[in-house]
């Protein structure tokens, strides 16, 4: 019993030191955060702010404020967060200020989102502070107009049904609309390495609004692990009931369908509520019939990721591919005739294992992309882009001047089918036109949200559920044979009530590679359909999780006795071999 101990003494040396030996890169920032003043003092426009006190312009009451928030950040102390005003201007420490939208009167305060993540430490795997994300984009830059014209559009088309992306008027112009932007049309060649790894485009019909990674772009837009099930205990249902066995009960995979043509925060007094931290979570409605579907509309997508629990979708994708015995990846050992190998895969190499180390990277992803939030970046969220449009748009431009290129970028159409939109939202909500009239904010150009309440308490540079995508999805191609083809092929109807055969033209057939990428894509530009973040913060965020997942990988090899290798797809092309 000596020996072992000495022996695992020296397996978790070791494990330490491979990741104490990897390069720990600096951290950097796009230098924004002291670049915006007014009367001498940073505004801190270009960063995350929400929960602070705003004045009624929407710009910090106090921006001493700031500082005591990032003091905070910085040492993880309890006492210095508390000491961070939150709220409304000077209802700090209340529970329920006063607020000035209808939706927000009687509600509570809502505090920011474990920023002291970043700090902790972990046993396993890169160290929170040893991965790190290059800057993000820039407040008046060709990619961050790009950008919001992509989260713009989105939000006018949430009612979509996916089925009819093919023929929709409004996905047309939008695509024809992200080609004009100069950032996809002729971005110049004084451009980052990341920078560079960010283009894409031009777009048509079949690309518009998904990511990046191999297999994005094939197929239906929505991955098949959101949609299929399997046959169950018995063969008690068929795959295009989207009923998945977990044990012996099952997981559907229909989604509550949330209020068609119902957005959030379009008024100015509503995303100020917000933007001073008005908890207006639970508050969006439902529709009573149908009150369950499969994900149709991009408005069905938002609402999967705005309740799902964390790794749900990678959790479901693992029970469907165990389920449809996809083969591992060929150097996993036990794979072969049980009258040959004489030994199955379960506590290692087999379905437990994959199953629980697909969920257990997660909170290690969650605590790598905090860092990048609190720490680092301190990106603001695109709501708060669009009250600074907003001011813009209606003359008020004391020390939102930024703005001016975003506003050239959008033109005069597609403001006034911002403002036109938002207006049709007022008038559906009872609200009167001249509403906002003390504020001198005739129209809105507002970034139309999914939600009440807006983002979470958290910046938006990483993404959370990004990460967490990419760490989870790499595990699973890790172990899975990726380029296994899948059988199926389904899309949702236009009304979600059934899935039905892709009858698109395809070269081949889905692979099991391409259709997790797309899961990830999905989960995390579902946020982006919501509102809540943008393409960058998705791509920089998958790869971040993926970091994570290989370092977390090499490690728990050192572990096991059998001779065994993994072949691993990176989103970026290429493999690691573990």
């Amino acid at each position: 019993m000596r020996d072992r101990r000495l022996a695992a003494l020296n397996i978790r040396r070791e494990a330490a030191e491979v990741a104490a030996n990897r390069e720990h890169p600096p951290h950097v920032n796009n230098g924004e955060e002291l670049s915006y003043r007014v009367e001498g003092k940073p505004s801190h426009i270009a960063n995350f702010t929400k929960g602070l006190p705003h004045a009624d312009n929407g710009l910090l009451s106090d921006p001493d404020d700031y500082q005591q928030f990032l003091r905070a950040i910085d040492s993880g102390d309890v006492q210095d967060f508390r000491d961070t005003p939150l709220g409304p201007p000077g209802q700090d420490g209340q529970p329920h200020p006063t607020w000035k939208s209808q939706i927000a009167q009687g509600r509570a305060v809502r505090a920011w989102e474990s920023q002291g993540a970043g700090q902790t430490f972990d046993l396993e795997g890169p160290d929170a502070q040893a991965v790190t994300m290059p800057p993000a984009p820039v407040l008046d830059s060709d990619e961050l107009i790009s950008e919001m014209l992509e989260v713009y559009s989105m939000a006018l088309l949430r009612d979509v049904p996916f089925a009819d992306f093919d023929t929709n008027e409004g996905v047309g112009r939008a695509y024809e609309r992200l080609n004009a932007a100069k950032w996809i049309a002729a971005p110049g060649q004084r451009l980052s390495k990341a920078e560079q790894s960010r283009l894409r485009g031009p777009f048509n019909r079949q690309t518009v609004f998904r990511g990046i990674t191999p297999g994005d772009c094939e197929g239906p837009y929505l991955s098949q692990f959101l949609l299929i099930g399997n046959t169950g205990l018995g063969k008690a249902q068929a795959v295009a009931d989207g009923q998945i066995q977990y044990g012996s009960i099952r997981v559907d995979q229909r989604v509550r369908v949330a209020t068609p043509y119902k957005d959030y925060m379009t008024t100015w007094e509503a995303w100020l509520d917000v933007q001073n931290g008005a908890d207006l979570r639970g508050l969006e409605s439902y529709s009573d019939y149908p009150k369950y579907r499969f994900i149709a509309t991009p408005r069905d997508l938002a609402t999967y990721v705005h309740y799902d629990a964390l790794y749900e979708a990678y959790l479901n994708a693992c029970l469907l591919l165990l389920s449809m015995g996809a083969p591992f990846d060929p150097g996993i050992p036990f794979q072969g005739s049980d009258y040959r190998d004489k030994q199955q895969g379960f506590a290692q190499f087999g379905g437990p294992h994959i199953l629980s180390l697909v969920t257990e990277v997660a909170t290690r992803a969650l605590k790598a992309v905090r860092y990048q939030k609190f720490n680092v970046h301190r990106r603001l969220r695109p709501e708060t882009v669009g009250g600074l449009l907003n001011r813009f748009c209606n003359g008020d431009k004391a020390g939102v001047e930024v703005m001016g290129n975003l506003v050239n970028g959008f033109g005069s159409e597609f403001l006034s089918e911002i403002a036109g939109h938002n207006q049709q939202q007022k008038d559906k909500n009872g609200c009167d036109r001249g509403q906002d009239a003390d504020h001198g904010y005739g129209s809105s150009f507002l970034l139309p949200m999914a939600f009440p309440e807006g983002s979470p308490m958290h910046p938006a540079y990483g993404a959370g559920h990004g990460t967490v995508a990419g760490a989870c999805v790499t595990i699973l191609k890790a172990f899975f044979d990726h380029g296994h083809e899948l059988d199926t092929c389904y899309e949702p109807a236009a009304d979600g009530s059934y899935l039905q055969q892709y009858d698109c033209p395809m070269d081949r057939k889905l692979t099991v590679e391409g259709e997790l990428n797309k899961l990830a894509s999905n989960i995390s530009i579902g946020r982006n359909w919501a509102g809540v973040h943008y393409f960058s913060d998705y791509i920089e965020s998958i790869r971040l999780g993926e970091q994570i997942a290989l370092g977390i990988l090499e490690e728990q090899k050192l572990t096991y006795g059998e001779n065994f290798s993994m072949t691993v797809p990176l989103f970026d092309g290429g493999t690691v071999r573990i």
